[in-house]
């Protein structure tokens, strides 16, 4: 009987050499006359061990990693087909490893186990129940149940999710449009491409859910280009969804209709603007809409439209087969459920980490991150993308919750966390801010597009010397009209990474300008 080998096949695994990893396992394999299923599943999120190869046992499955071609042939000698641990790259039980026994994971309780592209592996582990549950309820009672979860957009303006299926659900119209915001753009984010590569099926089951909810028989995927791998087996997992009759005309013989497909962005951070993003579906060009009115009311070709993110969709699926208070359940204040927080940096063990809200953010970094990788004391995070705060030391004990963020100014957004060491210059941070916004305005208005050319300018001259105290006044000013004067949160929300250096970091800020002088 084949022993089954469990190789990642998503991104990061693919960067770190899996391919070469499968080859060499099969041809070894084929030496020693021994006969193994491969199976290439989603990666667990554990990054600094990919590629982690499992083999299941009768016991259950055994982890090693990181694995390279050159520890094949090792791992055979020392039986790993076998599970036995003598071995430096043994793992053990893959759900007793301490950065994943510590979590809680709702959303990515299937990553890493599943085939991604398998069915009725989806189905096994719980797969279409929540689905089930929806296809014999009404509109309503799936909109009240996610009310009740206190589901929040997970994209980072975490707007009440069931408040806005429930505006859609209102509009008396004959059609109605479910967009997925898969353009996953912000600096040191990927957990939307993990459930795309890890559990494609959750996402679909999401959105079908949501069509049954709010009165739409139509869904786009709207994914970013620079995700091919996403793209190959989202592709694959809703052909599968079609052969099946979990998509189509007739869901599972319910005469109920839910049609899906992807379609690839445009390579415009903008596009992950929700109005930007209907724009580029359309075929235009990736420009922010005035609102109102809302997409929900007026959104894709003109059409009552849910927008939500991958995380967002993907969380429904537990909430309808569990309970919405089941999921209300985790969480603190108006942060209910979990956010898959994603480690990356300058740290040493980066990756996904599912927590319920309420974990200070230094908790999160030392407990899981392990330190830096330099091994450098930490001097600053970055949460929330590129547009969010610096956050100094004296804020890491902030509780990870909306609230406990806006507090401070700061956001948490779609759960990026970046990690600095003390090497880090923060007035460079600043003018990136600004350049960064430079490069990716879509140019509609005036305080975005200007506001960050300016702003650049200025930076420079207070990083020069030239007269320092002006220009930080202006600075001030600059940052001020962008957040007040700016069309979406584009130009609104380039001031607060900017704004933070000021606040904390200041000497960076004025360092040169210190040692130039006043010109």
């Amino acid at each position: 009987m084949a022993i089954k080998v469990f190789v990642p096949r998503d991104t990061t695994a693919l960067a770190m050499g899996a391919e070469a990893v499968v080859t060499s396992i099969l041809a070894e394999a084929n030496a020693r006359d021994t006969e193994v299923e491969l199976v290439r599943n989603g990666s667990r999120g554990l990054f600094w061990l990919e590629p982690m190869v499992e083999i299941e046992t009768p016991s259950g499955r055994v982890a090693y990693g990181p694995v390279t071609v050159d520890d094949v042939e090792s791992l055979f000698d020392a039986d790993f087909l076998q599970g036995e641990q003598d071995h430096p790259l043994a793992l053990g039980v893959p759900e007793e490893i301490p950065y994943l026994a510590r979590q809680q994971r709702l959303t990515f309780a299937r990553a890493g186990v599943i085939d991604p592209v398998s069915l009725d592996d989806y189905l096994t582990h719980d797969g279409f129940k929540g689905l089930e549950k929806a296809l014999q309820a009404s509109s309503q009672t799936l909109v009240d149940e996610v009310k009740t979860s206190g589901l929040r957009g997970r994209g980072g303006a975490a707007f009440p999710t069931g408040i806005k299926w429930q505006t859609v659900l209102d509009c008396d119209a004959e059609q109605k449009y479910i967009v997925c915001n898969a353009d996953e753009g912000d600096s040191g984010t990927f957990a939307d491409r993990m459930v795309m590569e890890a559990d494609p099926y959750m996402l679909i089951e999401g959105m079908i859910i949501a069509g049954l909810a709010v009165g739409a028989d139509q869904g786009y995927i709207y994914l970013r280009s620079e995700y091919p791998v996403a793209h190959q087996i989202l592709n694959e997992a809703i052909t599968n969804a079609y052969d099946q009759s979990y998509l189509g005309d007739d869901i599972r013989g319910s005469g109920k209709r839910f049609h899906l497909e992807v379609r690839l962005g445009a390579e415009a951070y903008i596009c992950g603007e929700e109005t930007s993003l209907l724009e580029s579906l359309e075929g235009k060009r990736g420009m922010v809409r005035a609102k109102p009115p809302l997409p929900a009311i007026v959104g894709l070709f003109g059409k009552p439209t849910v927008v939500n993110n991958v995380l967002s969709l993907a969380a429904i699926p537990y909430i309808l087969a569990n309970g919405g208070q089941a999921y209300a359940d985790y969480g603190m204040g108006r942060s209910r459920g979990t956010l898959p927080f994603q480690l990356a940096g300058n740290i040493k063990q980066g990756g996904l980490v599912e927590l319920a809200f309420g974990i200070t953010l230094r908790e999160l970094v030392e407990s899981f991150g392990n330190g830096t990788w330099s091994e450098r004391p930490m001097r600053a995070i970055q949460v929330g993308g590129p547009l969010g705060a610096y956050l100094p030391e004296s804020q890491w004990d902030t509780p990870l919750d909306y609230e406990e963020f806006s507090a401070i100014g700061a956001v948490l957004g779609h759960g990026g966390v970046v990690v600095f060491d003390d090497t880090v210059d923060m007035g460079e941070q600043a003018r990136f801010a600004m350049e960064f916004c430079v490069a990716e305005s879509c140019g509609k208005c005036t305080p975005c597009r200007i506001g960050a050319v300016r702003g650049v300018e200025v930076i420079d001259r207070i990083r020069s010397g030239e007269r320092p105290e002006a220009n930080a006044e202006l600075l001030n000013d600059l940052c001020e009209t962008m957040i007040d004067g700016s069309l979406c949160a584009m130009g609104g929300m380039t001031p607060i990474p900017v704004q933070s250096v000021v606040q904390h970091f200041p000497d960076d800020l004025i360092r040169a300008a210190d040692t130039a002088g006043e010109k």
